[in-house]
């Protein structure tokens, strides 16, 4: 019998793992997050499970994998059950990377090919790409999404809420899963993650770009960028963050989908799920990430684009309006394709019948 530290539906407790030969038996649990370290030999040790309670789940170790407290196991594979139904580790995964601050990053990954990775925008999680996770993972290639610093199940620090500490973090997630031929895709705030990864990190690792309803190249007016928003429209969002962020998470919700138009018919299910990701962040995150996507000028870094991008961006876009954005990243990155979906609002990858389209367009992209 091995104590084992655990979360249990994000509380911290002390449960047991009953080690039976070379399988861990925790009952009434299913596994959501198995986290990994390297000892100083380089062997890798199981660190942290984090449990939801649910159906009865074994997770048996494989070469080089051993439990807390137990010398060693015999050589064989990563198996985990489900919800009872058994998956290879290649198949879905969840993990953490730490990078060289010490930040925790989480991520997802599923399927397994050629990588498209994800990243999301403000003040979300991983979890809002989860149609188009499973959507590439289904068609053949192997899907990864991170959780931004001090977004959802990263770590909550309180430093770093800068774009280029986001696309270095970015970069740690690619180079320590050894992601190679990359199709990366970002979100709003995601889109310039993905377009500072590019700027300071180059493409050698990267095969595609996808930009959907992305902050580049500047959101902010200025005298060289006279189309731009006016700051108080920021310093607003700012009061409003830290003042009641609650509320306007949930006011929020309703731009972001476009369900504040009469002909909307985004459900209550859609706004309260972005209430429930937004809530994950920090504060001070969420507050200094405001920052991060409206005064950062992504112009440089879009010269550096030597690689098809696809830049998406629906017409009724209330949060990042499509004249200051991509109708311009289209004109800076050279050969890069621009779609336009009329009627579409900012959140078009979690709702129909955009969201059908977008995977559409995502898939034709990554196998042309």
């Amino acid at each position: 019998m091995s104590d084992y530290d655990v979360f249990l539906a994000g509380r911290p407790a002390r449960t047991t793992l009953d080690l039976v030969a070379d399988t861990w038996s925790v009952v009434m649990c299913s596994v959501n997050t198995l986290r990994w370290r390297e000892d100083a030999g380089g062997e890798r040790l199981l660190e942290r499970a984090f449990l939801i309670p649910g159906a009865s789940t074994l997770a048996r170790a494989g070469k080089g994998l051993r439990a807390p407290g137990v010398a060693s196991t015999r050589a064989g594979t990563v198996d985990v059950a489900f919800e009872g139904r058994p998956h290879r580790r290649e198949e879905f995964a969840m993990g953490y990377i730490t990078t060289r601050d010490g930040t925790d990053i989480f991520y997802k990954d599923e399927g397994s090919g050629q990588p498209v990775v994800f990243s999301h925008g403000w003040p979300l999680n991983a979890d809002a790409w989860e149609d188009q996770i499973r959507f590439v993972a289904e068609n053949g290639y192997r899907a990864v999404a991170h959780d931004r610093r001090a977004h959802g199940r990263s770590s909550q620090v309180a430093n770093g809420h800068d774009m280029d500490t986001y696309a270095d973090d970015l970069a740690e997630v690619i180079e320590k899963l050894d992601l190679r031929d990359v199709v990366l895709v970002g979100h709003s705030t995601g889109g310039g993650e993905v377009t500072r990864y590019i700027g300071r990190h180059g493409t050698s690792r990267v095969a595609k770009a996808v930009l959907l309803g992305a902050v580049p190249p500047l959101m902010l007016k200025t005298d060289a960028n006279p189309e731009g928003t006016p700051i108080k429209v920021f310093d607003d969002i700012r009061i409003a963050v830290a003042g009641d962020r609650a509320q306007y998470w949930k006011d929020l919700s309703g731009p972001f989908y476009g369900a504040n138009r009469p002909d909307s018919n985004v459900s209550q299910g859609v706004r309260d799920a972005f209430w429930l990701w937004s809530m994950q962040v920090g504060l001070k995150a969420a507050y200094d990430c405001v920052k991060a996507f409206s005064e950062t000028d992504f112009t440089e870094d879009l010269r550096r684009f030597d690689i098809p991008t696809l830049i998406v961006h629906g017409d009724a876009d209330q949060i990042v309006p499509i004249d200051d954005s991509a109708r311009k990243s289209a004109e800076i990155v050279q050969g890069a394709t621009l779609k336009v979906y009329p009627d579409a609002p900012h959140g078009l990858a979690n709702i129909n019948p955009f969201k059908d389209r977008f995977n559409d367009d995502l898939l034709t992209f990554i196998r042309s």
